[in-house]
């Protein structure tokens, strides 16, 4: 049954007070120990912290505190894109390898490590399956509300999704397996998603952390898709001390999941428990770029979607993109903050988009707070296939990426290398934003990189400003028939692969020079504050430097990006995400830098901080590369810190 708003309120009135004690204790732990318990700090994913020992005055002291290595990387192959939580006296964190590892917060010191390929309770693997290097970008915390009185084991846990579409769950003092986490289903010390129906077919995995609400571990799911009937984007809840499935969310219309699946929630999500919703960015149907074979409404893909934390039933959701021909899945989850507009307290949501376009919805209702209104898309010009004829745009806030190109703003390190861009931009389709892939080429911009990405944003209360990290890349897609005798199994990369049960394979690439350097114009990523009263921007700056060739690109050319910022009370943002090997600090009311790090590798995560029990507040930041962006793979985590003599005084 889909809830209306008004029935829905009624509902609220008899969950809130149970659902509120839960979200006020876990504020106040984070109020008082600076915890930072889930990805984006809070449930509500603001990526803000309330410490304020580094502030402007003495940012610039920071220095190294402590790096912990795990030796899990492989170079052209992992990412490390975590970030760490800081919940039970510790730092808690997943590799590539599909580990997880204990840390000391104030040295960096191993308490444990859980592998469920090898260490399980007896010496004996959890799971039987292969070890696949996978980004894993960070695990969740749950304590029994009776924690503190029990020496039980397991009355802290430790929840990690992986590649295998398996939930795992972890005694957060000792790390070994909760073996009574899945025991029902036959394999203790997790459940796996492939114990329940996918309708569809292929591969079923998690990058992205699950969300602890209550005593539920909800995880989302990625899928295959090039592949017209994927399995669909499954959320499911389980119970955290059985793992019994509490409730499901599919997105795919019922009558429909044997025709098309995705629509999934491969990235982060969020929650409000006072209110008892929890929200889903949910991705494109199957398949990426080719829409021919899914030429019906799919209304919850590429949606933000709120949905009743105790029963996964949809309150309210809205389509950010119709027939999604451009792999513009929802990058991350919606910011659940309250901001201060037109004289009022607001609590609403903020969902960024790869498009560069925000969208900012009553937490409550979905009724948007900046208007919104219809854009005329280009239509397609490939057989079989029936594009959008409009699309709903957020035009009255601030886009904080750029969204057009033209012949003449095209980029180049030479003369030369201009004109081969021009030369090649005048052989794709180019109808501005929401071009359609085509037979012919067309130019993709923003790219399927965003724009925004997973982990992209974060809410400043005090300023109240939102501020917001962009890509400004763009991609050549084309459309290429098969032919008859070609099986369609070959994949390249993310861009060029089959798009199994369609006439069609995809080519793609990004839109660079011979030399490397991208066709668009500079700066090619900018951080972005936007005032969430006037919906105006406050400053932008270009965020990174490009390495190549041994030589650094100019500061205002600004770089690619992967990861994120962080805001906090002593008015800065921390960020790495450049591909320039520098986590800095930023003043929030100007983007005035104010202190650099170097790093071993890119910092391509969101970093973390948190108050350490030695009275001292720490940065932390994943420093370990991408594989697709290159820049050599590492395994550290670093942190920061004020010198003790600094505070002493």
């Amino acid at each position: 049954m889909r809830f209306s708003r008004y029935s829905y309120s009624i509902q609220l009135c008899l969950t809130a007070s149970i659902a509120a004690s839960i979200a006020f204790a876990a504020a106040v732990s984070a109020e008082e120990n600076g915890d930072w318990q889930h990805f984006g700090s809070d449930l509500g994913g603001s990526q803000y912290s309330p410490l304020q020992q580094i502030d402007r005055s003495n940012v610039a002291e920071l220095e190294p505190a402590w790096t912990h290595r795990s030796g899990d990387y492989k170079d052209g192959v992992t990412s490390l894109q975590v970030t760490p939580i800081h919940a039970n006296g510790a730092l808690y964190y997943c590799t590539p390898m599909n580990r997880v590892f204990a840390l000391d917060p104030a040295t960096g010191e191993e308490r444990w490590v859980f592998d469920p390929h090898t260490g399980g309770r007896n010496g004996e693997p959890v799971v039987e399956v292969e070890r696949i290097p996978l980004t894993c970008r960070g695990v969740a915390y749950w304590e029994d509300a009776d924690a503190e009185k029990s020496d039980d084991v397991c009355s802290r846990r430790v929840f990690k999704n992986d590649f295998h579409g398996h939930v795992y769950a972890i005694d957060a003092d000792t790390g070994q397996a909760c073996e009574d986490f899945g025991a029902a289903d036959g394999h203790p010390g997790y459940v796996s998603h492939f114990d329940h129906e996918g309708y569809g077919e292929g591969i079923r995995f998690m990058s992205s952390p699950p969300l602890i609400v209550g005593d539920m571990v909800i995880s989302g799911s990625g899928s295959d898709d090039g592949l017209a009937n994927a399995a669909d984007g499954i959320v499911r809840a389980f119970d955290v001390r059985s793992g019994a499935v509490q409730w499901e969310f599919n997105p795919i219309p019922e009558d429909m999941r044997n025709v098309t699946g995705a629509a999934n929630v491969w990235s982060t999500m969020s929650a409000d428990p006072v209110n008892g919703l929890v929200f889903f960015p949910t991705t494109s149907p199957s398949t990426d770029y080719y829409g021919g074979g899914r030429k019906f409404d799919v209304p919850l893909s590429d949606a933000v979607v709120a949905a009743d934390a105790e029963t996964g039933e949809v309150v309210w959701s809205f389509q950010t993109v119709r027939h999604d021909l451009f792999d513009y899945d929802l990058p991350g989850h919606p910011l659940l903050v309250d901001i201060n507009k037109d004289g009022e307290r607001r609590a609403v949501a903020i969902q960024h988009t790869k498009m560069g376009f925000i969208y900012v919805f009553d937490r409550l209702t979905g009724e948007p707070i900046f208007p919104l209104t219809e854009m005329d898309a280009p239509a397609s010009d490939v057989e079989g296939e029936i594009a959008a004829a409009t699309q709903p745009v957020s035009t009255s806030i601030a886009t904080f990426a750029r969204q057009t190109l033209d012949r003449e703003s095209l980029f180049g390190l030479t003369p030369l290398g201009r004109s081969w861009c021009q030369k090649q931009f005048d052989t794709m389709r180019y109808d501005g934003l929401y071009t359609p892939p085509s037979s012919q080429g067309s130019l993709l911009y923003p790219s399927a990189l965003g724009g925004g990405n997973w982990g992209g944003a974060a809410y400043h209360e005090e300023s109240n400003l939102l501020i917001i990290k962009a890509s400004n890349l763009a991609t050549r897609l084309k459309l290429v028939p098969k032919p008859e005798s070609e099986n369609g199994d070959a994949s390249v990369d993310y861009l060029t692969r089959p798009l199994k049960g369609t006439p069609y394979n995809i080519e793609g690439e990004v839109f660079v020079a011979p030399s490397g350097a991208p066709c668009t114009p500079p700066p090619w990523g900018t951080l972005t504050a936007i005032d969430m009263d006037s919906g105006e921007q406050a400053w932008q700056i270009p965020l990174g430097q490009v390495k190549r060739f041994g030589l650094k690109s100019p500061e205002s050319w600004g770089s690619p990006n992967i990861g994120g910022p962080i805001v906090t009370a002593g008015d800065l943002i921390f960020v790495a995400a450049a591909l320039d090997e520098k986590i800095r600090a930023l003043d929030i009311e100007s983007g005035e830098q104010l202190w650099q790090a170097k790093l071993p590798v890119s910092g391509t995560a969101v970093p973390m901080t948190f108050m350490g029990e030695d009275g001292r507040q720490y940065v932390v930041i994943a420093a370990g590369g991408t594989e697709r962006a290159a820049t050599g793979a590492y395994d550290a985590i670093k942190a920061f810190a004020l010198p003790k003599s600094l505070l002493a005084d």
